[in-house]
């Protein structure tokens, strides 16, 4: 099949974006793991709970939802703490089947205390923005799209700044660094275990705003998906490395839209699957992973 470069930069620019909601939802997951070294597989169904609070609070409001992240990041937030303090606390460090069933356990708990609150049926929400697009040559680019990259760009750039600059961050890094030294200099890991878990709740909370934001449609069960994926993006890029958490979404992105283009979406999903197969035959630590002593 040949690919025009106008069809090129378009299949691109979907793949960015689609890879924005990835990179959001595997940052949170992989910082959670690199701190607390636990393993969340209900991490998708805080997206979820993400993109319903977005549209509890767009049909109560009719505020633009873009906006409506400053409601559904800090929901989430507390959400994530609130799990962290009443499930992952009292296991902590008592093995990780332990945590694997407390992770299993959240999904049906999320899952069907969404279908009583919200139903089970398949909702979505209009942007204000989805009959705007620019154009470029002979190439169509949704604002959405652009505003759900920026919006990403804005997002990751605010957690550098917050794990580089403040002093909060700083013991953030140092406890996954290094969980014993944190604490001989005084630093309180439950603290910071707390607070790891609740910026990752709200950077799922913010996936969630985006991915309904963007036309997707959701229910209680579209959570285990993106979860999955956003797993095989984690050790694509190396457990623990945002980084490659940021290089994983984006590969996936684009190769999930290329596959689409070429090959069908009935192969959409595996791709992800293959692209892990590679990475691990080639760096079996994944892109970015440390090597194991």
């Amino acid at each position: 099949m040949e690919i025009g470069l106008d069809i090129f930069l378009q299949v691109m620019v979907w793949g960015l974006y689609a890879g924005c909601i990835y990179i959001l939802l595997a940052t949170g997951l992989n910082l959670i793991f690199g701190v607390m070294k636990v393993v969340n597989f209900a991490h998708g169904q805080l997206l979820m709970i993400g993109a319903y609070v977005t549209f509890s609070f767009f049909v109560l409001t009719g505020f633009n939802p873009y906006v409506l992240l400053a409601a559904s990041i800090p929901i989430l937030i507390v959400i994530g703490v609130s799990i962290e303090r009443l499930c992952f606390r009292p296991i902590l460090g008592t093995g990780k089947l332990n945590e694997i069933f407390i992770s299993i356990g959240l999904i049906y708990i999320l899952e069907n205390v969404a279908a009583l609150v919200w139903t089970d049926e398949w909702k979505t929400i209009r942007s204000p923005f989805e009959e705007v697009s620019i154009t470029i040559g002979s190439m169509k680019i949704p604002i959405d799209y652009i505003i759900i990259i920026v919006t990403t760009v804005l997002i990751l750039i605010g957690l550098y700044i917050f794990l580089k600059k403040s002093r909060l961050g700083l013991a953030v890094r140092a406890t996954s660094q290094n969980r014993k030294a944190a604490m001989l200099v005084g630093i309180n890991v439950e603290r910071m275990d707390m607070l790891s878990f609740g910026i990752g709740a709200g950077l799922a909370g913010a996936a969630g705003t985006l991915w309904v934001v963007s036309g997707q449609v959701f229910n209680p069960y579209m959570g285990s998906v993106p979860a999955v994926k956003a797993f095989a993006i984690v050790i694509i890029g190396g457990l623990g490395s945002i980084p490659g958490a940021i290089i994983g979404g984006l590969i996936l992105g684009i190769a999930e839209n290329f596959t689409v283009l070429t090959i069908g979406g009935a192969w959409k999903d595996a791709v992800a699957f293959l692209i892990l197969i590679i990475v691990l035959i080639i760096k079996p630590n994944g892109l970015f992973g440390e090597k194991a002593e």
